[in-house]
């Protein structure tokens, strides 16, 4: 019986299920009533684990931690159906019992997602899964028969040999192809959607960034970030699908008139502009977790109006399709700033990895705890009657944006020559705006930076400052003051509980 064994059970194992993940991809790109497993699987894994190993997957991947994730998240099943398979080899009961249990926890964090339909999500993953032990038991066969051919008949033993290579070679290519194909169904099924939305005209259209807006230097960011440098930071493992004509966004809560909104609602009414910098709570001193854009939307303080808050509403709960919350005072909405409900960026639909087909953008509060992105609900409550997504994790419940400065030019540890050098860089102190900002070489005394014209107080400006620099390594280092006159203090603090402190500071060697 043993020379009938496969020999490769752990490579069968690993096949099988990546043909079953495949098959769950595909069966998302044909239906969008059927979330993605992959996808859902992954949501469950960032909301289960703790906030602690969230920041690490942040500082270390930064804006890449969904795809290392993702990639986690196939790398892990690919070792799970190893293993099945091994075991399967002589307890093929095994085989069943782990590719039902991998059905059962995709569908139940498949139903869970919004505009899931249950039965196609049954039919669809259970499909795969019945698929996955199909080929598992395929391959062995083939494998047993390449292991256990006449090795005196060369000509049936490499027959037997290249239909299991052939074999295992399919599963391979098709499981990557229907992962491919289901991928990129879900996301042109998206984009077209998307381009087919134009923007409604703006009542008072902002202005476009002039050469004193801009001080247009290499390495320098830009003062208006498009949607490829604009950070993401989000719990979605993969950005939510939304269907924009099924879309609804619910007031409600503590308000005397409960509002259902359309996506056709909201473009019909008017429309504003607001150059906004964002910025992520977990961004570190010098990091570019932060970024500036125009936004187009309605104002969040009409809806409001609208739904007429009851006394005691004092927060503003942000609830998006993926179930993730954020709670801010319900006063930011009424004290000047004038946050939006946000359906255009740089003057196109929302892009889906920023939000489409509404987001909150909500100036001078870190994003953990006001832009809710992809938002389907805003929802009036107390300010103790609620706690947002981070607040439990370890993150404070206020969340305003502290006075920042970075430098982007020189690059730290990017040899210089003796003589003059450009230095340059960002501010920010969105509700406040920027007064000032000094550099300072080593020890020497703090100089005034040239300052772009700001476009407006919510926004990011630029800094420029020519500094004169002498052989040997060189500190330098940058600070703030916002338009209260205060400075950003000099004392480094992490980001955790609620932001980053401290100068930004580099070093350069002059040679």
């Amino acid at each position: 019986m043993n020379d009938l064994r496969p020999r490769f059970p752990g490579l069968d194992g690993a096949l099988a299920a990546a043909v079953a993940i495949g098959l769950t991809e595909l069966a998302a790109g044909l239906s969008s009533a059927v979330p993605s497993a992959l996808a859902s699987v992954g949501s469950f894994v960032v909301d289960a684990s703790p906030g602690v190993l969230k920041d690490v997957a942040i500082s270390v991947f930064g804006t890449a931690d969904k795809g290392a994730l993702a990639i986690g998240t196939v790398i892990l099943s690919l070792i799970a159906g190893l293993i099945i398979g091994r075991v399967a080899v002589t307890r093929p009961m095994v085989a069943w019992a782990g590719f039902g249990v991998f059905a059962v926890l995709g569908i139940a964090a498949q139903v869970s997602q919004p505009d899931a339909d249950a039965v196609l999500v049954v039919i669809g993953t259970g499909l795969a899964a019945l698929a996955g032990v199909g080929s598992l038991f395929g391959l062995y066969r083939l494998d047993s028969a390449a292991q256990s051919a006449d090795p005196r008949d060369s000509v049936a033993r490499d027959n037997a040999r290249r239909r299991f290579l052939g074999a295992a070679a399919g599963a391979g290519v098709g499981a990557a192809a229907a992962m491919a194909f289901g991928r990129s169904a879900i996301i042109r099924r998206s984009e077209e959607v998307r381009a087919a939305i134009g923007l409604p005209p703006v009542s008072n259209p902002v202005a476009d960034p002039g050469p004193e807006n801009d001080f247009d230097l290499p390495r320098l960011t830009d003062i208006v970030q498009g949607e490829p440098d604009f950070y993401r930071i989000d719990t979605a493992l993969i950005v939510p699908i939304v269907d924009a004509e099924r879309w609804t966004l619910r007031v409600h809560g503590m308000v005397e008139n409960e509002l259902e909104l359309t996506l056709d609602d909201v473009m019909a009414m008017e429309q504003h502009e607001r150059y906004v910098t964002l910025s992520c709570v977990s961004n570190e001193v010098g990091d570019d977790l932060v970024g500036n854009a125009k936004w187009q939307g309605i104002r969040l303080t009409e809806l409001l109006e609208a739904a007429r808050p009851i006394d005691g509403a004092d927060q503003i709960v942000g609830r998006s399709v993926d179930g993730w919350t954020a709670g801010f005072p319900t006063e930011a909405a009424f004290d000047g700033r004038d946050p939006l409900l946000a359906i255009g960026m740089n003057g196109e639909p929302l892009p889906r990895k920023h939000g489409y087909p509404a987001r909150l953008v909500v100036p001078g509060l870190y994003g953990y705890v006001s832009a809710t992105k992809w938002v389907s609900g805003i929802e009036l409550t107390t300010w103790d009657g609620f706690n947002g997504y981070w607040v439990p994790r370890g993150w404070a419940k206020r969340g305003p944006i502290k006075t920042q400065s970075r430098i982007d030019r020189p690059f730290r540890g990017e040899p210089q020559e003796p003589g003059s050098v450009v230095a340059a860089g960002v501010a920010w102190a969105p509700t406040r705006g920027i007064a000032r900002v000094e550099v300072q070489i080593d020890e020497e005394p703090w100089r005034d930076a040239e300052l772009s014209v700001p476009l407006s107080d919510d926004a990011w400006v630029q800094w420029r400052a020519d500094l004169d620099l002498t052989e040997g390594r060189r500190r330098i280092r940058v600070r703030a003051t916002d338009g209260t006159g205060e400075t950003q203090p000099s004392t480094p603090t992490p980001p955790r509980p609620d932001g980053a402190t401290g100068w930004h500071t580099i070093e350069v060697d002059v040679v």
